[in-house]
């Protein structure tokens, strides 16, 4: 959710009028037909006997209507999760990151949960001002991008990062663990986790490897039926690919679309696996 980024105006017009017309024509084509057949009564913002928009998604559309700045993620990226959401809405949604994608995200999920993690305390009280309809909570790392190649090749000396024995509330002896977040993330299951945020492009960033270590606990300690979907953003750089390869695993891998890699990580439980040394 790179929301420092802004797009030329002529590209973010046209995405603009893109999600615009998307989601206005699934309110008002849903409510001239009962064809149940339908793709656009299929989508997700709509709830099987309630077809009434809710305020979040009626705020999505004048907002993408009015503004000049779009997602930044591409349209097939956008598609890949949001076919996702179509068949698991209402779910409970984890994204870390707040950015002009989010009142999309939040719309698409609208009688699930839908929680945004965002590390830059202004541009989420920014954020909230514009769309106080989200909820979005500021949460702190302790990492840096220059640490990655020691976190991803120490890690393993470390008992409480071992699969069989991590957790994260409260795993401050595990560099990788985000052992302080909202008690919330540790209390729900969450169906599906986007990570695009935090920044990870500059050597004092934060980085996005404890972010991609505890996605992949938080599946694997999934108690509920089913699987997690794990979203990964901006896979065309070295850490956020070799994290995912070490605990996210490529072979859970099931669809990449430009640079948005799409996983889907069984409970441990569900699972036969021996092997406390890997997480794959």
């Amino acid at each position: 959710m790179k929301h420092r980024s802004i797009r030329t105006l002529e590209k973010t017009g046209l995405l603009a009028a893109g999600l615009v017309f998307f989601i206005d024509a699934a309110l008002f084509i849903s409510s001239l037909t009962e064809n149940g057949n339908s793709f656009i009564c299929s989508l997700p913002i709509f709830d099987k006997d309630d077809k009434t928009p809710t305020a979040i998604q009626l705020h999505a559309i004048l907002h993408y209507a009015t503004s000049r700045t779009t997602p930044q993620l591409s349209k097939d990226e956008i598609s890949l999760a949001f076919d996702v959401l179509k068949s698991r809405a209402p779910c409970n949604f984890l994204i870390f990151g707040l950015g002009h994608d989010s009142l999309m995200w939040a719309s698409f999920n609208p009688r699930g949960t839908t929680l945004f993690l965002e590390e830059d305390p202004e541009w989420l009280k920014k954020a909230l001002q514009d769309a106080p309809q989200l909820r979005a909570v500021h949460v702190t790392y302790h990492t840096q991008l220059k640490q990655a190649d020691d976190m991803l090749t120490s890690y393993k000396s470390q008992t409480t990062c071992r699969p069989s024995a991590a957790v994260l509330r409260g795993n401050t002896q595990c560099r990788l663990a985000l052992s302080n977040l909202p008690d919330e993330v540790y209390e729900r299951e969450w169906d599906l986790i986007m990570i695009d945020g935090p920044q990870g492009w500059f050597a004092e960033a934060p980085g996005r490897m404890s972010v991609i270590f505890s996605a992949a606990v938080m599946a694997r300690k999934r108690q509920g039926p089913g699987s997690t979907h794990v979203f990964l953003h901006d896979v065309d750089r070295k850490v956020e690919k070799a994290f995912a390869e070490e605990f996210l695993c490529r072979k859970y891998l099931v669809n990449a679309v430009g640079r948005l890699w799409h996983f889907v990580i069984p409970s441990a439980v569900d699972v036969n696996d021996t092997d406390d040394a890997s997480f794959c």
